[in-house]
């Protein structure tokens, strides 16, 4: 039987392995939560929880590939809509590469390149909103929790839409809020600096720019890859998130666009 000491000590040295990248298996076996798999990288065990500015989010991280509920939601989506492609022939821009994601998108794709504003160790520095690629020249844009943080955002979808080839189409996830997106004076520091807190009105502004936009969220693939968020967003900081929407409720749908040209 386990005391409470014995169940801290239990916890804590499993956090403990997690910061020394220890195997998986290791973690799986000191937690007794419920069990996951990750498309990802193929970890089936429990999610590691972590701690935000809305207090503690529920099996977030994959131990192994440390995958959020996000990366694991897309990563689905893109499984799906690609099945019958040939990347091989295919071009992506990856604009602010995922690292769970960039290994293998080199390897699939015949051409990749990784962008970013301001990161150093991508293959371009691009501003979204004055990208220097000719027109037409991409297969697939994928940009996710991107566009939150650029102001001018009808800019960066006229540019993703003007790359893109004729057959092309744009990845463009945001973090959804609420059913209303609310437009913020200033970046907000203590929110990465976005500039807006999007709700599900803001895939409203890409119908405006694509000819077709489909919408996959959470309930479309199986609760054993844990693609949906688990937060408190009742109690969002008054200092820290002045303007964000209170919504009720713990567990919360995510969404992933494919914005065709």
């Amino acid at each position: 039987m386990l005391t409470n000491n014995s169940k801290k000590t239990k916890q804590s040295l499993s956090y403990k392995i997690l910061s020394h990248k220890l195997p998986a298996k290791i973690y799986a076996l000191l937690n007794n939560k419920k069990c996951y798999c990750c498309p990802i990288c193929s970890y089936e065990g429990p999610f590691l929880n972590v701690i935000s500015l809305t207090g503690k989010r529920k099996d977030v991280h994959c131990p192994r590939c440390r995958s959020y509920e996000r990366h694991r939601l897309q990563y689905l989506v893109f499984k799906n809509i690609t099945k019958k492609l040939e990347l091989d022939k295919m071009k992506i821009l990856h604009f602010a590469p995922e690292k769970c994601f960039e290994n293998e998108f080199r390897k699939i794709f015949g051409e990749y390149l990784s962008a970013d504003l301001n990161k150093p160790n991508v293959d371009c520095q691009e501003d979204l909103t004055h990208l220097s690629f000719q027109s037409d020249s991409f297969d697939i844009v994928y940009a996710s929790h991107v566009l939150e943080h650029i102001k001018d955002d009808e800019m960066a979808l006229a540019e993703i839409k003007r790359i893109l080839k004729k057959t092309g189409f744009a990845i463009l996830p945001v973090p959804i809020i609420g059913k209303k997106t609310v437009e913020y004076p200033e970046a907000n520091l203590d929110e990465e600096c976005h500039v807006r807190c999007p709700g599900i009105d803001y895939f409203e502004k890409y119908k405006k720019h694509f000819s077709k936009v489909e919408i996959y969220s959470s309930k479309d693939f199986n609760r054993k890859y844990q693609v949906y968020i688990y937060e408190d967003r009742k109690n969002y900081s008054k200092k820290l998130m002045p303007l964000r929407q209170q919504v009720d409720g713990e567990k919360h749908e995510d969404f992933v666009p494919i914005c065709f040209k």
